[in-house]
């Protein structure tokens, strides 16, 4: 096992990667920019580094100055968290360069899987479904479009490297296509540094349901269960659970199969998920792999008994997987994402000093946070302030659970979603389950103040 792991991540995830190497008896180093030097992933860890200026690019983004902390600490691994650079292929092979571990999958791994039209092929490959497509980036517009006549429309344009909804057009039919070529095509240069696209069917109302992939260097591979993001809004989630709400045994019974099909097609070490999208008549679709913990972990961990990013380090250090089949479900288990946002003013960010800050507890509520009263939340990051994660016996009851921790949920000072995601559980589609990717969207100003 190591003997010190340095963070190269801030927030929450930092906290959780912190309290995992703590049950491991593990020592931590947490590397933070000016603008966090108050943060408790700061004051928890053992060990500190700043490492720069608050703009990513010139802190968690700067991989010689994560190495030089890591170097001068005496740490032998590092965990990416998720996000910066977690997904980052050029530091995994900077750390196996410096020996020093990288806790997640090889370089090897991280680029065929973040290309998504090298994954999209590994996948098909493997006889694991995929969304109806080009074969990889076309070159133009006009072999573009003979690929949408082909396939249909509606279609989508996505970014051949990237993520996060950038870089992605729907073109309705043939008149629309040209122009949201040329948009998603500029979209990725700008966002990416890389303008490759490929054309896809667009489904037009689609589950998104992902697959908890752990795999390591003894030959297991498995999936822990799935679960449905379906609502989110411009292709950020909002509220994950699990079990899908439409999920039979059959049906998961065969996507976790092409799910694990598709993990040991690389060989895959670490955590991960294979997304799928659900159509309405069952069919699913291979969309992507994150090959990374997702912020969405603790569904699963809730739901299984397994501490996922436990099983990330131990993995890492060489060790089997502690579970290689799937546990039995303990009943079901929902996560809000908690933004320092204002959802009336299109989701806009809504940084400032937290004046009040107290969070839910009882039975089955889990809060994973950073934040607290006189915490100031930058205005350089990702805008989240907290995971609420409940679990009842049943859907009907972690709805129930869901709507009492948001009433006893108290933040002032930033907006948040909070209110929002309240109006969400107390929808009459939401308890239901009849969601798809674009619902929240169709339906955003019910939502509304």
């Amino acid at each position: 096992m190591f003997k010190k792991v340095l963070i190269a991540n801030r927030g929450e995830i930092a906290l959780r990667v912190i309290r995992a190497c703590r049950e491991l008896d593990v020592q931590t180093v947490a590397v933070y920019s000016e603008a966090d030097r108050e943060s408790l992933h700061v004051r928890f860890a053992d060990d500190d580094v700043c490492i720069g200026p608050p703009p990513g690019r010139e802190s968690y983004l700067n991989i010689p100055r994560i190495i030089a902390a890591a170097e001068i600490t005496g740490a032998d691994a590092i965990h990416p968290g998720y996000g910066f650079l977690a997904e980052n292929a050029e530091f995994a092979e900077t750390c196996a360069a410096s020996n020093i571990a990288f806790i997640g999958p090889t370089p090897e791994q991280i680029r065929t899987m973040g290309d998504k039209a090298a994954a999209r092929n590994a996948m098909q490959a493997n006889n694991v479904p995929i969304v109806p497509g080009s074969p990889g980036p076309v070159e133009d517009a006009d072999e573009a479009q003979a690929f949408a006549e082909q396939i249909g429309f509606p279609v989508i344009i996505k970014a051949a490297a990237g993520g996060g909804g950038k870089g992605m057009r729907v073109a309705k039919d043939a008149d629309e296509f040209a122009r949201s070529f040329q948009l998603a095509r500029s979209e990725a240069l700008s966002a990416f540094g890389n303008g490759d696209v490929y054309v896809e069917k667009f489904l037009v109302r689609p589950r998104h349901v992902e697959f908890q992939i752990l795999g390591d260097r003894h030959g297991n591979v498995l999936h822990l269960g799935e679960r449905d993001c379906s609502v989110q809004r411009r292709h950020q989630k909002l509220i994950e659970e699990s079990p899908c709400p439409v999920m039979t045994p059959e049906l998961r019974q065969r996507m976790g199969d092409a799910a694990v099909k598709g993990a040991r097609a690389i060989n895959y070490v670490g955590a991960g998920t294979i997304e799928m999208l659900l159509d309405e008549d069952g069919s699913f679709y291979f969309m992507e792999m994150n090959t990374r913990i997702q912020v969405e972990h603790p569904v699963t961990e809730q739901l299984y008994g397994v501490d996922l990013v436990k099983e990330q380090v131990r993995v890492a250090a060489g060790e089997p997987l502690s579970v290689t089949t799937l546990p039995p479900m303990r009943g079901h288990v929902i996560e809000a994402r908690v933004n320092a946002e204002d959802p009336q003013r299109n989701f806009q960010p809504s940084p400032g000093t937290i004046e009040v800050f107290h969070p839910p507890g009882g039975p089955g509520i889990r809060v994973d946070t950073h934040a607290y009263a006189g915490y100031k939340v930058p205005p350089y990051y990702d805008s989240m302030i907290a995971k609420l994660i409940v679990q009842g016996g049943t859907r009907e009851e972690a709805i129930a659970r869901m709507k009492w921790a948001l009433e006893q949920f108290v933040v002032q000072g930033p907006a948040t979603t909070i209110p929002f995601i309240g109006k969400i559980m107390h929808d009459d589609d939401f308890v239901s389950g009849d969601v798809d990717t674009k619902w929240l969207e169709r339906n955003f100003e019910r939502f509304k103040d």
